[in-house]
């Protein structure tokens, strides 16, 4: 077994030659499944995988309709870029934006008729290909071992956040 490096700016250890091979594996393994994934959504339903991301948290929202400052949080993505993609959504007829009743400078996203059978229409298909490259991929145990890996990091990550500078509001 390789022995870590010593990084003796900071008191801890690098990453040894195996645990960079691992790591390497992860990453490049997770980036040829996310690009296979959006592939097919694409191929077989002209979504992209942030269009279907906003569609299945519309379609989970209650009165399927979420401000978009809580939109972008629920997916992950910053304001502005959730901001240009919905932007290009609305313009494709998949949801509509309105300003929000109770908040002046907010906005409400709402999934239009259109944008719900966008995502009908892609689900059996999108769950199809994460069973066929994802799940068909790995034994019932493994399957468990993933699920405990991602929950490990997930929970790594949220103590490890880093923290948001202030915003100037006037």
């Amino acid at each position: 077994m390789t022995k870590a490096t010593p990084d003796r700016r900071k008191g801890r250890q690098l990453p040894s030659a195996a645990e960079l091979r691992a790591w390497r594996d992860y990453i490049e393994t997770a980036e040829a499944l996310r690009s296979q994934l959006a592939s097919r959504l694409q191929t077989e339903s002209s979504l992209s995988p942030g269009d279907y991301a906003v569609l299945l948290a519309l379609t989970e929202a209650q009165e399927r309709q979420m401000r978009s400052s809580e939109l972008a949080a629920h997916i992950g993505w910053e304001r502005s870029r959730l901001s240009h993609h919905l932007g290009r959504m609305e313009r494709r007829g998949l949801i509509r934006r309105q300003e929000c009743a109770t908040d002046r400078g907010g906005a409400e996203v709402l999934l239009t008729p259109a944008g719900a059978d966008a995502f009908r229409r892609s689900t059996v298909p999108h769950l199809r290909a994460i069973r066929e490259l994802f799940v068909d991929a790995l034994t019932p145990d493994q399957l468990v071992a993933a699920g405990e890996i991602a929950a490990a990091l997930r929970a790594h990550l949220d103590t490890h956040q880093i923290p948001q500078a202030p915003r100037n509001v006037p």
